[in-house]
């Protein structure tokens, strides 16, 4: 689906709409020829120094001008793309973008489909493919934490651990291939035991990376958390204090959050799923029974439960009765206490014991006054371990790196069945090109093209 590289791409690199300017992106060998077929000024585009901002006018056949536009001017391989490339800043009205781009492809200019001018990129070296997979990501990130670890990928950090290692390997790979040229003189060139060293803190480095998916997987798609408890327990005004915003109607009516309403808000640059549920009580409504299944699955689902109960209406041996309930889907429970605005002293001391007796941490909270709805928040970014992103350690965040990863480790295992059960030299060597090719398919030094059609087709057109 994409045009060959050897056409000049064209597209808009701004959204579409009301707005005081609009960036139209040309790149490729003839970027400079086709453009200057519509461009009036006295400096010609072909003779021009490189990154260079040039004032002019776009004009059509007819000489008409069309807009006047600042032109950037990167000289190949001095570009994002690595090819020749005009950005041409002008006004953002709908008619200007179109015909620009009408004139543009009338003197010999391409379309560009969807991540076009990143696999140009690519495919010239300017980047690699998980940095081409990040740079999407930098521009999907909807939070700090999410910005980090996508721009840390996009600059190249993830690529170069992985280069490192698959270098590595690759001199070890090689030590082998050479005593198999020499098999007749039993000569060893690469040491059994420093093999298996390297490979055993492979592994480690490998799972390490592997291991932090869960976590970049979390802060880039938003951490789960259900909101649980009975009827009137404040489980939708908690979730309107959550988001800022009244998402779930509030009422006294028990049973009116029939269906689970869910959003999404950001605490502590962590992005959270919160899911208000039906409350959970036995019931002959039918539909109100529906939304206590659904509740359920979305406990199976979440990463955690927020079991929120009415502490003047609770005593310590109903709240364990209903602990015993939701234990069974063996998911984190944070237990909080609502509505202390209203609730007697005596019965909040209560709870104060039992979080002794069963050492279960209780957040004691007002959802209605939002009293103590910092504290809550705070817990909950706690929850999610964020270790590795303080210590600048890699966090893998990418579904096809993860895959990659574990395709990996069991290459790996293979490696170390070799050398422990003493095989020949050129099975280990077979199953140690298994690594290297594995590792390589992360980073783009070996794929193909199905692969690539499926990576930079969910990019967006401009990019």
């Amino acid at each position: 689906m994409f045009s060959s590289t050897q056409n000049t791409i064209i597209a808009v690199a701004t959204p579409l709409g009301v707005g005081a300017i609009a960036m139209i992106r040309v790149s490729g060998k003839d970027a400079f020829s086709i453009t200057q077929k519509i461009w009036k000024s006295k400096k010609n585009l072909l003779t021009q120094v490189p990154n260079t901002l040039l004032v002019g006018t776009i004009i059509d056949q007819e000489n008409t001008p069309i807009d006047e536009v600042v032109l950037s001017i990167f000289h190949a391989p001095h570009s994002f793309t690595g090819d020749n490339t005009i950005e041409i800043s002008c006004h953002a009205s709908p008619y200007i973008v179109q015909k620009i781009l009408t004139l543009l492809v009338e003197n010999g200019a391409k379309l560009a489909q969807a991540g076009e001018f990143t696999r140009r990129a690519y495919l010239n070296g300017r980047v690699d493919l998980a940095q081409a997979e990040a740079i999407a990501d930098v521009i999907a990130s909807e939070n700090e934490n999410a910005h980090k670890i996508a721009f840390q990928q996009m600059r190249g950090g993830f690529s170069k651990q992985i280069k490192k290692m698959r270098e590595d390997f690759i001199k070890l790979a090689g030590l082998l291939e050479l005593e198999l040229d020499f098999a007749e003189e039993d000569v060893e060139f690469a040491n059994r035991g420093e093999i298996q060293k390297q490979v055993h803190q492979l592994s480690q480095n490998i799972s390490d990376l592997a291991n932090s998916y869960q976590l970049g997987k979390v802060l880039k798609n938003g951490f789960p958390v259900a909101i649980v408890g009975k009827p009137n327990a404040g489980k939708s005004t908690l979730l309107n204090a959550l988001l800022a915003e009244d998402k779930a109607i509030v009422s006294p009516i028990a049973g009116t959050t029939r269906d689970s309403i869910e959003d999404e808000t950001t605490i502590k640059g962590i992005k959270f799923r919160f899911v208000d549920t039906a409350g959970l009580r036995q019931t002959d409504d039918i539909v109100e029974n529906i939304g206590i299944a659904r509740t359920k699955e979305k406990m199976q689902a979440s990463a955690l439960i927020l079991y929120l109960f009415d502490v003047s209406e609770f005593t310590p041996d109903v709240l364990l009765k209903n602990l015993l309930e939701i234990e069974q889907y063996n998911v984190p429970i944070l237990l909080v206490a609502n509505k202390i605005d209203i609730a007697d002293k005596n019965a909040i001391h209560y709870f104060e014991n039992f979080e002794e007796k069963y050492q279960k941490q209780i957040i004691f909270l007002s959802a209605h006054t939002q009293h103590n709805l910092e504290n809550l928040q705070n817990k909950l970014a706690d929850y999610v371990q964020m270790q590795p992103l303080h210590q600048n350690q890699t966090i893998i965040t990418n579904t096809r790196h993860y895959a990659c990863l574990q395709d990996t480790l069991k290459a790996l295992e293979q490696v170390k069945k070799s050398l422990d059960q003493k095989f020949s030299t050129e099975m280990v060597a077979t199953d140690m090109r298994e690594v290297i090719y594995q590792l390589g398919t992360i980073t783009g030094e070996i794929t193909n093209n199905d692969l690539l059609e499926f990576i930079f087709t969910k990019f967006c057109i401009g990019k």
